[in-house]
């Protein structure tokens, strides 16, 4: 599956979590899902404790994370002592 296939995925209805990107116009966020994977939890274990998730929603949510990082640009501060 593409990358702009698995990005339709993910929605943005102002009505559900103030306009945050959820999945699939359902209540749960890109986030969420995020932060669920960075605390250590496995893709099988979203699946379990989502039934309607399917592993395409996973894979969109990292695709939309790495977009959003790919863009980051940081600008340092030099600093004089």
């Amino acid at each position: 599956m593409n990358e702009q296939t698995l990005l339709n995925r993910i929605t943005v209805n102002p009505k559900i979590f103030g306009g945050k990107p959820i999945i699939r116009d359902r209540r749960l966020a890109v986030e969420h899902v995020l932060g669920m994977l960075a605390a250590g939890d496995t893709f099988e274990t979203l699946l379990e404790g989502y039934p309607w998730l399917e592993p395409e929603d996973i894979q969109a949510c990292l695709v939309y994370a790495r977009r959003l990082v790919g863009h980051e640009r940081i600008e340092l501060l030099s600093v004089e002592s």
